[in-house]
């Protein structure tokens, strides 16, 4: 009977051992099995945050770049250059994207700069105005409210609509820049009664709709809605802003840590690279030709 007991217990103790074995396998192989199908979902988070811009060629190079086989998970938001670079210098981003020069405040901070294309900003009218040239201290002017009416250069007696970008857009602050659209106090002097429009597409609509209305556009985005001006003679056209004989015009900006990863690093590389630059080049003057 003893016999009997002892090797049903001695039964159960090796069917225990056995199952315990075959649980811990199943223990040991699941995060293999877990970690394999991350590695197949998606690669690394780049954030990527700043100039409305920079943002569209931005997104068909990140849709190239995971074409050519990444797998990092590039986020783009286009919320504005200055909170794309200040995103940059605080780490809520890895990139910053700017449509403009950076201030020295900015630069002060220890960032770094790579330019991956350079643009032209273009005044542009109605297609109705009869005015084709203006010169650059008579678009400051408008701009300020000492010229009101088209009649005063040439054109209709019509009072003229000021169209502007909101604060914060980077193509705002190019165009203050250049055109000494500034104070002392570093405040803009745009006249109060200009019309604000959220994004370049919001510029152009508004433009479009008003036959007495300026406003001011990245030379990549004309189209036939509005009517570019010459300044001082010479047109907005891609020869004239790498000559530099237009003037009013701008680099393209990414900004990021001097630590910034490994992954975010291997991107820019890729937009600087020849490919990258390929895609710059359909609306922007590429920084390689």
């Amino acid at each position: 009977m003893k016999k009997r007991l002892f090797s049903c217990i001695a039964a159960l103790a090796l069917g225990t051992m056995v199952f315990a074995g075959c649980a811990g396998t199943s223990k040991e192989t699941a995060p293999t099995e877990t970690k394999t199908e991350e590695a197949t979902t998606g690669g690394v988070k780049i954030s990527i945050v700043g100039s409305t811009t920079v943002t569209e060629p931005m997104e068909k190079l990140a849709a190239k770049y995971k074409e050519l086989g990444n797998t990092d998970n590039l986020e783009i938001q286009g919320v504005g250059s200055s909170a794309g670079i200040k995103a940059a210098i605080d780490g809520t981003a890895d990139i910053g994207m700017s449509s403009r020069e950076l201030k020295d405040e900015e630069k002060g901070a220890g960032i770094v700069e790579t330019v991956i294309a350079y643009d032209g900003i273009a005044v542009v009218v109605h297609p109705s105005n009869g005015v084709a040239d203006l010169t650059k201290a008579q678009v400051k002017d408008i701009y300020e409210g000492k010229i009101t009416n088209w009649k005063e250069v040439g054109g209709e007696d019509k009072d003229i609509v000021v169209v502007v970008r909101e604060a914060g857009s980077g193509t705002r602050g190019a165009f203050e820049e250049i055109l000494k659209l500034i104070d002392e106090d570093k405040a803009s002097t745009i006249v109060e009664t200009a019309v604000v429009a959220e994004g370049t597409g919001a510029v152009m609509a508004s433009v479009a709709s008003k036959e007495a209305s300026i406003g001011f556009v990245s030379e990549g985005y004309l189209d036939e809605t509005v009517k570019p001006i010459s300044i001082d003679g010479v047109k907005p056209e891609v020869e004239n802003i790498k000559a530099g004989t237009y003037t009013i015009s701008r680099p393209l900006v990414l900004v990021t840590k001097p630590d910034v990863k490994a992954e975010a690093k291997a991107f820019i590389d890729f937009i600087i690279g020849d490919e990258g630059q390929k895609i710059m080049a359909e609306k922007y003057i590429p920084v390689k030709n």
